[in-house]
């Protein structure tokens, strides 16, 4: 069996408890940091505010940090923001192993994608793409891009693994074979929050009354950074649309956009909105378990959407725009909720309505529709390429 490396700017919440599921459960992982920023803390410049994750994000698995030589170091900084040379004595002195790397966009990733199997890895390519996004582009960018990655990045590749229908066919539009296809879809911990649904539901009552919000009335919930991809302002309008006098919107996150938000909350005298500020991920769960509405707006560049998954395992009804790239996955219309047209405010609103006014058939249940898109999933599939 061959060790899995993951290749990555840095330590992220989401994929740390997915390490260190897989390490646990027979299949040795490490991970491969470009950079060390999530672990320090510090600014995070698209929430705008001092960040520092306080789930374990090296626990049960190997990681090594490499040194970064560039002269801007931060993932925040483009393709020459981390520039880890030391990653060609790593591939040197790892037996043959199983590298997954993560994007492109750095210079880091590109030396892993022209090197590692000159160094007898095997090479996986897992890039978060929807296809609805990059026919959004310019038909000359397009082009262009199609021609650098079939040819350039991804000529060395032997497996990719796609997230979602959206990204398979991303790959199937650069002519990537089935056979190089294997499904490693994007998830959470589901375990995790699966128990707090359970742990949280008695306490929903106090959660809500800490807040001011009464027992009896309706809770829609944003979760994400109030920046221009995410769409916040969408969801704030919609809300406002509906005019619910027992219906509050809480919206969990900051960013740059929360001046505008303000503004147009204080112009229209919009009422029973909470704008949260930045949540740490040991109580983002409290939001989820007191709510009766997920909505995510997000438009291009929201290549999955986490926090949809996050969502489901609460059972929570979700609407979700066309450009989130979960969407065509996991809401299945009329049932645990709805898709609307990417920026189309009134749709939202109406489809906003249509949950609170108790037209959902909910027979797909949310926790069973993310129980495919699982840990274990990954674990099975990953372990299967492991074994070749």
């Amino acid at each position: 069996m061959k060790n899995l490396i993951f290749l990555n700017s840095h330590p992220v919440q989401y994929f740390a408890p997915l390490y260190k599921y897989l390490n646990g459960n027979g299949l040795p992982t490490k991970a491969w940091y470009c950079s060390d920023e999530s672990i320090k803390g510090g600014l995070d410049v698209q929430f705008g505010v001092e960040v520092k994750w306080d789930i374990p994000l090296l626990e049960g698995y190997e990681s090594v940090f490499l040194k970064n030589y560039s002269w801007k170091p931060s993932h925040f900084k483009g393709f020459f923001g981390l520039m880890n040379f030391g990653v060609i004595r790593q591939m040197s002195k790892e037996p043959k192993s199983i590298i997954i790397v993560h994007g492109y966009h750095y210079f880091t990733h590109m030396m892993v994608l022209l090197l590692a199997k000159s160094f007898g890895h095997t090479l996986c390519y897992r890039f978060e793409l929807p296809l609805i996004h990059e026919k959004s582009r310019k038909t000359w960018v397009v082009g262009l891009r199609k021609f650098f990655l079939k040819h350039i990045a991804f000529k060395q590749v032997d497996h990719f693994l796609y997230i979602g229908s959206g990204n398979y066919k991303f790959y199937k539009h650069l002519d990537v074979p089935d056979s190089k296809l294997v499904f490693c879809p994007y998830s959470v911990d589901n375990a995790r929050f699966q128990a707090a649904k359970l742990q949280l539901s008695p306490q929903v009552p106090q959660i809500r009354s800490n807040l001011g919000i009464p027992a009896d009335h309706k809770v829609i919930l944003y979760s994400g950074k109030y920046i221009q991809k995410k769409r916040p302002m969408d969801v704030l309008k919609a809300f406002h649309q509906l005019r619910e006098k027992r219906s509050w919107l809480v919206m969990i996150g900051d960013g740059n956009l929360r001046t505008e938000m303000e503004q147009y909350m204080a112009e229209h005298d919009v009422k029973q909105v909470i704008l949260t500020g930045f949540i740490n991920q040991s109580k983002v769960a409290d939001y989820y378990a007191m709510s009766d509405l997920f909505v995510m707006a997000s438009s291009v560049g929201e290549t999955w959407g986490l926090s949809v998954n996050e969502a489901l395992n609460f059972n929570l009804p979700v609407v979700v725009s066309d450009y989130t790239g979960s969407s065509a996955d996991l809401v299945k219309n009329g049932d645990n909720g709805y898709t609307y047209e990417t920026g189309n405010v009134d749709q939202l609103a109406e489809r906003m309505q249509r949950v609170l006014s108790g037209e959902l058939t909910n027979e797909t249940k949310g926790q069973t529709l993310a129980g495919t898109y699982s840990y274990d999933t990954i674990l099975k599939n990953l372990k299967t390429l492991s074994l070749q």
